[in-house]
């Protein structure tokens, strides 16, 4: 921990404060809705609790002790070493900008799924401002599912009331960085120790969550991990290095 980058370390600290905070405040502790997350997890932008500072402020929020713990390992396990090439101005660049572009994608998701339960919906009579109010109110009305049916009634309530907390889309950015900056550095699975060169490893590891985005199968995470949004993530930081390695960094910054 001695070789910790000065960014890195303030994000880490960052992302512990606001989790003693989730902890400490509105109750948490005994599993009750708490304020912090009221105020600064992700909500769907439909939902009255949404507000636009939640964009950024939910990529240091967490779900529970072992998200934090993982998150926080990846980030100095990898942002060091990408902050050691990038700079500190750079790297807290590169990092927010993968954080917004998994929750864009994330939302982006959530709005195809909603709108699509929306519009069945209001072309069989409801009233588009009617469910709104209802979603809001923290209500649903039994009739919608004779409508859409069961799951996709279930989808469509469960969208709307959607909170997004976590480091692991800009984390994932930072991954696809270390990737492209260290290709032949070898990783391991804690529970698979065979090592296997980055180049290789994270393109694995993106894999993955693609399947499991579109299967809903977990591998090594929580059945509610929000894979779209680990995707989304890793996009941005592969398009952000894309570009930077066409415009910004000459041949020696890259071997």
């Amino acid at each position: 921990m001695n070789n910790i980058t000065d960014t890195v370390k303030h994000l880490i600290i960052l992302n512990v404060l606001m989790f003693v905070g989730t902890l400490t405040v509105g109750g948490a502790a005994l599993g009750e809705n708490t304020v912090f997350y009221d105020w600064f997890a992700l909500h769907f932008p439909k939902n009255v609790a949404f507000q636009p500072w939640q964009i950024i402020t939910h990529m240091f929020m967490h779900g529970g002790f072992m998200h934090i713990l993982f998150n926080m390992f990846a980030l100095w396990m990898f942002g060091t070493a990408v902050e050691q090439r990038f700079g500190a101005k750079k790297f807290i660049f590169f990092y927010l900008s993968a954080g917004l572009g998994a929750a864009l994608c994330m939302i982006g998701y959530y709005y195809i799924t909603f709108y699509s339960g929306l519009s069945t919906l209001t072309e069989a009579g409801v009233s588009e401002s009617q469910i709104l109010e209802t979603l809001n109110s923290g209500m649903y009305n039994t009739g919608w599912q004779q409508i859409m049916g069961a799951a996709k009634m279930q989808q469509f309530v469960g969208v709307f009331n959607s909170t997004m907390v976590g480091a692991s889309g800009a984390i994932m950015g930072v991954l696809v960085a270390f990737g492209m900056l260290y290709p032949d550095s070898k990783l391991m699975l804690i529970f698979l120790p065979v090592p296997i060169k980055a180049k290789y490893f994270i393109p694995g590891i993106i894999a993955l969550d693609l399947i499991s985005a579109i299967t809903g199968q977990s591998f090594f995470s929580p059945s509610n991990t929000a894979y779209v949004a680990h995707l989304g993530g890793a996009l941005t930081g592969f398009l952000i290095m894309w570009y930077w390695k066409k415009t910004q960094f000459n041949k020696n910054r890259w071997d």
